[in-house]
């Protein structure tokens, strides 16, 4: 019964539309041929059904070149487009609106014409070549000089692309008014659509690149036509199609169809996905009611109007979802929409709005009206007085001696109605609520959620200092003394004290100074070296060779590992080390020699840890982290107030995030220190290979290293 009263109001609509299509049309186009004649001249033939030819109007116009003629009261049953390609008649196309037809002779130079009558038919001869003043025999021309490149109607004003909900594509086509005819259908993988009666302006014919919009649809490209315009549309994929029209807007929507969810969160700011079996309308000025009254019928669904809902429409859907229909429908007349399970209520936007405030008022009324009652919720994981701040601003106050006490009932804001309180017990760490029994059970239900253990985090970091010292002496010690006796008998000393030569590492070179003459014995900083000595004698001479070595080789790692857990969001410190205590002095006058006020001062070299983790929801961890590693180096002497600590400090503060269990290096420090020193006799000391007996060298090379790791993991509830 529902499909029969249905298919009999569209057979009413459709012999509605063609009653009074045949009414403003009282002739026919039946066909329009064409013949070429000599010289490259194209003849047209339009034949009409009656005997008379209806009374044309022709004009031209030279950019695009054209020959338009216009036939009143005309309907047309001629196909809408021929290609010619003779001469310069590139085409022919005819389109039959507002009960006229007009044929338009599309050029490819501006070409001059004649025409005549023939019986039923119009006869058009194009020449090929330039417009000339235009021959007639037997119909009225009428020469006009303007000449739209579409009919009159319209133009499109914006083409615009939007993104819709789960990457659906929208082309929206706007007009600057009403009286478009829009129509679309599928070319492989093109949406062809057709505008004819509107007009394309040029900043309007340019190609959209919509790639980065991450939609099935490709591309947008528009161009004009003797007939209006057409605009392709390319998309990749497995998609549907759909459109409507209303009014001044052409809608192309491209879905994939993998996507049949329907996003029912009232709440969401996404667009909706609809679902609903597709429908294809065109309706001229169709009563609002009568439309709703089609969709209840297709989609089964029991739709109440409200009696305020009137007025008509006019509306072309293309294989458009029924809700979508529903809400293209309400949105175009101000209209909104209720659903409660299988009744869907539409109204006035503002008759529903009313409606659900008058709900809200009495249900505010009856909650002032409703009686208190008093609920004791004992807290186990949190504290009383932190969840009584979340529930409400207002005052609040603690009771000192357990469940018997009572706060003051005033006004407050919050999860609490007008009339409700809330005081904490902070002995038994209880809430104590006085409220409505409607409000009561949602804090108990709030409360639950917030009273849960905390997570927590057992954060292991590593300290690694390593060291590797190098260095390398090597040194020279030499003499010569003797003595021999001149002619005379007198004894002469080879090898007396001459003075001596100071080196650049503060030794020295002696001549006559123990026996040596050359002093530059190898100076480790650490260890002492070893000697290898020789020594020649003669009968009137002497003379001791030295040479002195030293390598020395260390390397060290120390690693220290502070452990610590600590609850979600909480403040971890972990320290260990020394105090180091030094004395200084006071008023110390240097003049009488007293020293002054002695006091202890003290300095910190610890190993310290601070941590603050955060618990993320995918179980990750953000760590906001302070590590600091000091220790003692040596002390420096100050004048008047003893020896001061000198303290080697490493610290790092950094935030991070880290997965479960994931070990991070947060930071590292690498030193290299080389330092090469010679000391030598100045000259003696670069001759080649000889300057070896006259110079010490000495090579360091030191490497320090710090690297700082730090692994957190979650603890389990079976761990806590």
């Amino acid at each position: 019964m529902r499909l029969a009263s249905r298919c009999l109001i569209t057979f009413m609509v459709l012999g509605a539309a063609l009653w009074a299509s045949a009414a403003l049309a009282t002739s026919t186009l039946q066909d329009i041929t064409y013949k070429t004649l000599p010289g490259g001249r194209v003849q047209l033939r339009m034949s009409f059904d009656s005997s008379q030819v209806p009374q044309p109007n022709i004009f031209t116009t030279e950019n695009p070149p054209r020959i338009a003629i216009d036939f009143p009261d005309t309907a047309n049953d001629a196909a809408r487009h021929q290609d010619i390609g003779v001469g310069t008649t590139s085409g022919v196309s005819a389109v039959s609106a507002g009960g006229r037809t007009r044929v338009v002779v599309e050029l490819m130079q501006s070409s001059s014409y004649k025409s005549s009558v023939e019986g039923n038919s119009l006869v058009l001869v194009v020449n090929n070549g330039t417009v000339t003043q235009p021959v007639t025999t037997a119909a009225t021309i009428d020469p006009s000089k303007a000449l739209p490149s579409a009919l009159n109607g319209p133009a499109i004003t914006n083409i615009d692309f939007q993104r819709g909900a789960n990457g659906s594509g929208r082309v929206v086509i706007n007009f600057s008014g009403s009286g478009a005819n829009a129509n679309m259908h599928r070319q492989g993988d093109t949406l062809a659509v057709d505008v004819s009666n509107a007009q394309l302006p040029v900043s309007q014919a340019q190609r959209l690149n919509v790639l980065d919009f991450a939609t099935p649809v490709q591309s947008i490209s528009p161009k004009s036509t003797p007939n209006g315009a057409h605009i392709d549309i390319t998309f990749s994929g497995d998609v549907e199609a759909s459109s409507y029209q209303t009014g001044s807007q052409y809608v192309v929507e491209v879905t994939p169809k993998k996507q049949e969810s329907k996003n029912t969160n009232p709440g969401s700011d996404a667009q909706p996905v609809y679902t609903g079996n597709r429908v294809t309308f065109n309706f001229q000025d169709i009563p609002v009611r009568s439309v709703l009254q089609l969709l209840a019928d297709y989609s089964g669904v029991n739709m109440v109007a409200s009696d305020t809902v009137g007025g008509s429409i006019t509306l072309r859907l293309n294989n458009v979802p029924w809700d979508q229909a529903l809400d293209v429908i309400l949105r175009a007349k101000d209209l909104d929409k209720r659903r409660d399970g299988n009744v869907i209520w539409i109204a006035p936007q503002k008759e529903l709005a009313d409606y659900e405030q008058s709900v809200a008022d009495a249900r505010f009324k009856a909650q002032d009206n409703a009686p208190l009652v008093t609920t004791y919720i004992p807290i186990s994981y949190g504290k009383a007085q932190d969840i009584a701040k979340l529930l409400t601003t207002g005052s609040m106050q603690s009771v000192a001696g357990g469940a018997g006490g009572s706060g003051t009932a005033s006004q407050h804001r919050g999860f609490l109605s007008p009339r409700g309180s809330v005081t904490f017990d902070l002995r038994t760490n209880t809430l104590l609520i006085n409220d409505t029994a409607e409000k009561t059970a949602e804090i108990r239900s709030i409360v639950a959620q917030l009273d849960r253990p905390v997570q927590q985090v057992l954060i292991e970091s590593r300290i690694v200092i390593a060291t590797d010292d190098f260095e390398r002496d090597l040194g020279v010690q030499w003499g010569v003394n003797g003595n021999r006796t001149n002619p005379s008998g007198q004894v002469l000393q080879v090898g007396s004290a001459l003075g001596s030569t100071q080196g650049n590492n503060g030794s020295s070179a002696t001549l006559g100074s123990g026996g040596l003459n050359v002093n530059l014995p190898a100076s480790p900083t650490t260890g002492t070296a070893s000697q290898l000595a020789a020594a020649i004698l003669g009968k009137n001479y002497a003379l001791d060779l030295e040479l002195s070595a030293a390598q020395t080789e260390g390397r060290s790692q120390l690693v220290s590992s502070p452990r610590v857990i600590t609850a979600n969001q909480q403040e971890a410190d972990i320290r260990q080390g020394q105090e180091i205590g030094y004395v200084t002095f006071q008023n110390t006058s240097g003049g009488s020699g007293t020293s002054g006020t002695a006091t202890v001062a003290f300095k910190d070299a610890v190993l310290e840890l601070k941590v603050t983790p955060t618990i993320t929801a995918d179980n990750r961890v953000y760590l906001a982290i302070n590590v600091n590693k000091d220790s003692l180096d040596h002390y420096i002497n100050v004048t008047g107030s003893g020896q001061v600590p000198v303290i080697d400090t490493r610290s790092l503060n950094t935030s991070v995030l880290v997965d479960d269990g994931q070990t991070v290096v947060l930071g590292g420090i690498y030193e290299v220190t080389k330092t090469d020193s010679v000391a030598k006799v100045p000259g003696l000391g670069d001759i080649p290979v000889l300057g070896y007996l006259f110079r010490s060298t000495q090579h360091i090379n030191d490497k320090d290293e710090l690297l700082i790791f730090v692994t957190p993991r979650i603890l389990s509830d079976s761990l806590q």
